[in-house]
């Protein structure tokens, strides 16, 4: 009798979540189907910005120990050759003190250090982390998953009851409020706006101690990535003009060369954001294995192989 082990894992959600689970199970000796509702090139996890660094995830505890492992794996990635688009980076984390990040961090990041005055008009930690270039690092994920044995499915779900495998796996990221449903999955909006790189090679994170506001910048190949807004429970995909002027001003307050690049583009991202974290599983009525990997707010990339890793045991045991 065929059982979990043996058996075919269909994985839901074409996100970055959802193809490094099914990498992990794939190269793991599993029958991977991958069904995504778009092509991986159009999910959220195409706009990220995709800076590692635990950010709006919950519970904090947890989400640093899987991007720890996540770590592992993007300084590896950058290490060798192959068109992953992943890169380590310098740049600087504002409002970040050493102090935050003693217990977890500095150990793992031997070159953490407080920002400079030249680097930082504020208190900031200079640090160098994996940028991930996305464009390049979904087609990535899914030609690692092919080679793995994997398939890749453009299919719309209704209801995770449509996939008939002993195992399915929820990626389903915002999703996942209907399929579950889980109303506690929410929206949180995140405007983008990508000009040309005007000669930035760091990063830098900034957040404004009175407003919230925050600026951000990424240099990724051919561009350099603007940010931008954390719009809790807002669901338009539309760029709003005015919020994209006032990102390119934040950011040009940053790096006054920002504010006479050219745009190239707008983009607008949903996090799905939830209390915490939902990895576990559960078994369906009918005896087969559900195991749910969503809520990962904006930090899907950061956690991604920590907690495809988690979900991959959680399907096997």
């Amino acid at each position: 009798m065929e059982t979990e082990l043996d058996g075919e894992v269909v994985v839901v959600g074409g996100g970055v979540v959802g193809l490094t689970t099914a990498v992990v199970l794939a190269e793991r000796g599993r029958r991977v189907r991958l069904w995504t509702r778009e092509p991986v090139e159009r999910t959220t996890s195409a706009v990220a910005g995709a800076l590692w660094w635990p950010y709006r995830i919950e519970p904090v505890a947890l989400a640093r120990s899987w991007a720890l492992r996540s770590l592992d794996v993007y300084e590896e990635l950058a290490a060798r050759p192959g068109g992953s688009g992943v890169r380590m980076v310098e740049g600087v984390l504002g409002e970040t003190g050493l102090d935050e990040v003693d217990t977890w961090a500095a150990a793992r990041l031997p070159g953490l250090r407080a920002a400079t005055a030249e680097e930082y008009g504020g208190s900031g930690l200079w640090a160098r982390l994996p940028l991930i270039d996305m464009s390049t690092h979904l087609s990535w994920l899914r030609e690692r998953l092919v080679e793995a044995g994997g398939v890749v499915e453009i299919r719309a779900v209704a209801d995770l009851a449509e996939a008939e495998a002993p195992v399915v796996v929820n990626c389903t990221g915002l999703g996942a409020r209907e399929l579950v449903p889980d109303t506690s999955v929410r929206p949180v909006r995140g405007q983008l706006v990508v000009v040309e790189n005007p000669g930035i090679r760091t990063w830098m994170v900034s957040t404004d101690p009175v407003s919230g506001e925050m600026a951000y910048f990424f240099p990724q190949p051919g561009r350099l990535v603007l940010g931008g807004t954390a719009e809790e429970d807002a669901w338009s995909a539309e760029p709003d003009p005015a919020v994209a002027e006032a990102i390119v001003r934040r950011c040009a307050a940053l790096r006054p060369e920002i504010a006479g690049a050219r745009v190239l583009a707008h983009l607008v991202g949903l996090r799905p954001a939830r209390h915490a974290v939902r990895l576990e599983r559960e078994r369906l009525p009918d005896g087969r294995l559900l195991v749910h990997n969503y809520g990962h707010g904006g930090a899907g990339v950061t956690v991604a192989w920590g907690c495809a890793r988690e979900a991959a045991e959680l399907a096997s045991r």
